[in-house]
């Protein structure tokens, strides 16, 4: 069962006398099939009304939720004949980022991803999906790679944001993101971003610049985390639920400003909870933004996205 988030508990709690009555009634001999189907029922009910009614800190809490699924977990449901490829060509390689060849549906595509881990060894070993540097630029060296083969390019973003330790920045660390950026927006080759947990600051917005961009229902999307800017604003790190609330991070938020293009349904109770229905959901929009996107010249390719980041936030500078 994954790890219960707090407000999850009623739903632990239904789905544990689910299991226990399952046990009963083959250790006894016992039938117990409409017992359990009113308690299925209800653990439906509970469930539907408490992920149609989450607030903006709870939202967080699951886009950060330890079992979520990563960009392996979609490469490994969406992707076939995936092939991986590592270093940047100057440095080194960053286990933080992932990329490589595959095939989408029978396409050709390239992907790249932050990579969070799944237990805290993992995650120190991938540095909790902050990129560094070389992490920045072997996405940039896959990037140019598909632009040069006609590959569409997927991104998947997960990440607090980049790294921001003192090597990173010896080595180049925002002109790594901004360059990033920059090579995105000029990519003659269709791109679609998919936000799949946690988008954070710029280290996000470096994989974000595609021509579709895509969240998932429970991610969010922000410039600095809600710590963060509780931290700054506030000096008070301890109202980061408020400041969750206040500066409009989760998918419906960033929808309605225009960032996003799309938000992807999760199966109830969250991606952890059923991956491979999160995959397919998200596959399948994926492949539609392909279809949109793969007869388009370009040259308006690069002009279409160069104009739809241009317009972002146009009405809040009347």
């Amino acid at each position: 069962m994954p790890a219960i988030l707090d407000f999850e508990k009623p739903i632990e709690e239904l789905e544990i006398k689910i299991t226990e009555l399952r046990k009963f009634s083959r250790d006894k001999g016992i039938d117990l099939t409409n017992e359990i189907a009113i308690l299925e029922k209800r653990a439906r009910e509970v469930k539907e009304s408490i992920y149609s009614n989450l607030d903006a800190w709870q939202k967080v809490l699951i886009a950060r939720h330890p079992e979520r699924p990563n960009a392996y977990d979609y490469i490994k449901y969406l992707f076939t004949q995936f092939y991986e490829l590592f270093g940047d060509r100057l440095y080194g390689d960053d286990p933080s980022v992932v990329g490589g060849i595959a095939r989408f549906r029978g396409r050709a595509v390239t992907v790249i991803g932050h990579l969070k881990g799944k237990d805290t060894k993992e995650n120190l070993a991938r540095n909790f999906g902050m990129a560094h540097p070389e992490g920045y630029r072997k996405a940039m060296r896959l990037m140019k790679q598909a632009e040069k083969f006609k590959r569409p390019l997927i991104c998947f973003i997960d990440t607090p944001g980049a790294y921001p330790g003192m090597g990173a920045e010896e080595r180049g660390q925002s002109e790594a993101i901004a360059r990033s950026i920059l090579t995105m927006v000029n990519l003659r080759t269709p791109i679609v971003a998919v936000v799949i947990g946690e988008g954070g600051s710029g280290g996000a917005l470096a994989f974000g610049v595609g021509d579709r961009v895509l969240m998932l229902e429970h991610t969010i999307y922000s410039v600095i985390s809600p710590e963060g800017y509780a931290s700054i604003l506030w000096k008070d790190a301890s109202r980061n639920k408020e400041a969750a609330e206040t500066f409009r991070i989760t998918a419906q938020d960033v929808f309605k400003l225009g960032v996003v293009d799309r938000i992807v349904p999760e199966p109830v109770g969250g991606a952890h909870r059923d991956p491979e229905a999160a995959a397919q959901s998200l596959g399948q929009a994926i492949s539609e933004c392909l279809d949109e996107l793969q007869s388009t010249d370009p040259e308006i390719l690069i002009e279409s996205r160069y104009n739809k980041f241009r317009t972002i936030g146009q009405a809040y500078l009347v």
